[in-house]
């Protein structure tokens, strides 16, 4: 009786291992996640952030506006001096990320402008340049949606209007600690 208690104890305590280590790789796979050095930043956007960021302005082409990228991957001293302002700097407050606290310092996000036909960049959310009845700056914003991204002026606590990222369910501190998305990683590539 004694044995088969113990057998049973090991099955269980085997198929509750293997349970833990199936679900840990089928975790990684849905997040799609692997490792890098402690320290390692990317000097270029992700690949499936930089394609889709071509795909948002080709898909706005298509409609008449004209989508211009003003910000990609930032260094963590360029973030630095993006939050001091309206802090330490004049100017107003343009984000509440500190250096290594940004998914511009992983690659993950970008910020955008409108171009008037004369190519003055323009900040204007409520501007119709192709003249169709709807805001441009909204028409692209549900583009980039479609393409995945998840925009800055959604969020609660600051709406940053320019802001699209894409953080493949990662958190900042799960990039400050190494973690990165692998390229290919969204289901529609």
């Amino acid at each position: 009786m004694r044995a088969i208690f113990i057998r049973t104890v090991w099955f269980l305590f085997i198929v509750s291992a293997g349970g833990t280590i199936v679900y840990s790789l089928i975790d990684i796979q849905e997040r799609q996640v692997y490792y890098v050095e402690e320290g390692e930043l990317p000097t270029e956007l992700h690949p499936t952030v930089d394609k889709k960021k071509d795909e948002l302005i080709e898909k706005a082409k298509g409609i008449g506006i004209n989508v211009v990228i003003t910000d990609g991957v930032r260094s963590i001293e360029e973030q630095e001096e993006i939050y001091e302002r309206g802090r330490s700097k004049e100017g107003e407050i343009v984000s509440y990320a500190e250096g290594g606290e940004s998914y511009h310092n992983y690659g993950l996000a970008i910020d955008f402008a409108l171009a008037t036909a004369e190519g003055n960049v323009i900040w204007d959310t409520e501007r119709d340049l192709n003249g169709n009845g709807e805001a441009d700056w909204m028409e692209v914003v549900e583009i980039a949606k479609g393409l995945g991204f998840e925009w800055g002026g959604d969020w609660e606590s600051f709406e940053d209007y320019p802001h699209l990222q894409m953080d493949f369910g990662l958190s900042t501190r799960e990039l400050q600690n190494g973690k990165r998305p692998r390229a290919g990683s969204l289901d529609n590539e």
